[in-house]
C-alpha cells in the first residue's frame, strides 16, 4: 500500500514569484538569502571562525576552496566546493575523491556519495525549515494518508528533514486537511504506482485540521493568491515557505487548538 502512494510529481510551481530579493536574513553579514554561488562564499567567510576553519585559499580549479578545521590536536585539512544547491556538484561532474565538504546554501541531493560533508548554509542563519504544498490525490490515497500518524511520501528531492507538509487533497475535496513533517533525510525507492524511482521519505503527522483550508480561500486572500502554487491550481510537489506567514495566519485563525502544536513552526522561526 505505502509504495503505491510514492509520487514524484516534480516541481510544477516551485518556482518564487518575480521578486528582486530572497528570504530576509536578519542575523547574517547579507540582508538577504543568496541567489547564487557568491553568496555562498560570502555567507561561509562570516562562519568559518566560528567553526575554527582557518581558509588557507579560493581558487578558480577545482575544488573551490583548501581551508584547515582546528582538531583537539591538530588541524585538518579540508577541501570545500562551494555550490548554490548541492546538486549542482553532481551536474558539475566533479570528482568525489577530491572533495570533502559541499558548502551550499540549500541541500538538495539525497544521494551525496559517503565520505562527503554537505554544510547547508540555510540552517546556519535561522531558516532551518521549508514549507511544501503536497497534492493528495484520489480518494483512495486520501483515505489512507487521513489514517496514517506517519508514513512513506514521494516528496520533491529539494525537500529536507524538518520541513513542514501541508497535505492538500486535490478534487474534488479542493483542501489543505493535514500537516506533517519529514522526519529523516530522503531516499531514491520505486515509485510504485509507474516505472522508475522516486524520491522519498519517513513523513509524521502534526495535526489534522478540523476546519480545512480550501482552495476558494487561497484564492480569495489578498496576497495567497498571487503564489504560484494557488495560479498553478495545486499541481506539483509546490515549495511554499515564503506565503508561510499567511498560510499560518490562515490556518490558526480558522483553527485555533492548532497554535501550540505549531508554535516551532510559527513564522518568526523562519528567520
Amino acid at each position: 500500500m505505502i509504495e503505491f502512494f510514492l509520487r514524484d510529481m516534480g516541481e510544477l510551481g516551485s518556482r518564487k514569484p518575480p521578486t528582486d530579493r530572497g528570504e530576509i536574513l536578519d542575523r547574517g553579514p547579507l540582508q538577504y538569502a543568496p541567489r547564487n554561488e557568491m553568496g555562498v562564499v560570502f555567507l561561509f567567510s562570516a562562519i568559518a571562525p566560528k567553526l575554527r576553519i582557518r581558509v588557507e585559499r579560493i581558487q578558480s580549479a577545482y575544488p573551490d576552496c583548501v581551508a584547515y578545521q582546528k582538531t583537539g590536536f591538530g588541524e585538518k585539512k579540508i577541501r570545500i566546493e562551494f555550490e548554490y544547491r548541492s546538486s549542482s556538484f553532481h551536474a558539475h561532474k566533479h570528482d568525489c575523491s577530491g572533495c570533502d565538504w559541499i558548502v551550499c546554501w540549500e541541500h538538495d541531493w539525497p544521494n551525496v556519495p559517503r565520505g562527503i560533508h554537505v554544510m547547508e548554509l540555510r540552517r546556519y542563519f535561522g531558516l532551518g525549515f521549508k514549507v511544501w504544498i503536497q497534492g493528495v490525490i484520489g480518494k483512495d490515497q486520501q483515505e489512507w494518508i487521513s489514517a496514517a500518524k506517519q508514513a512513506i511520501w514521494g516528496l520533491s528531492k529539494r525537500t529536507s528533514s524538518g520541513d513542514l507538509l501541508l497535505m492538500y487533497y486535490m478534487s474534488p475535496a479542493c483542501c489543505i486537511h493535514d500537516v506533517f513533517i519529514l522526519t529523516g533525510s530522503l531516499q531514491t525507492r520505486s515509485a510504485g504506482w509507474r516505472e522508475g524511482s522516486c524520491y522519498a521519505g519517513q513523513i509524521r503527522r502534526v495535526y489534522r485540521l478540523e476546519s480545512p483550508i480550501f482552495l476558494a480561500d487561497l484564492r480569495n486572500h489578498r496576497v495567497i493568491k498571487t503564489s504560484s502554487f494557488v495560479r498553478g491550481n495545486m499541481q506539483g510537489n509546490l515549495h511554499a515557505t515564503e506565503y508561510w506567514p499567511y498560510l499560518y495566519d490562515t490556518i490558526v485563525k480558522r483553527n485555533p487548538g492548532v497554535r501550540a502544536t505549531l508554535a516551532r513552526y510559527a513564522p518568526e522561526r523562519l528567520g
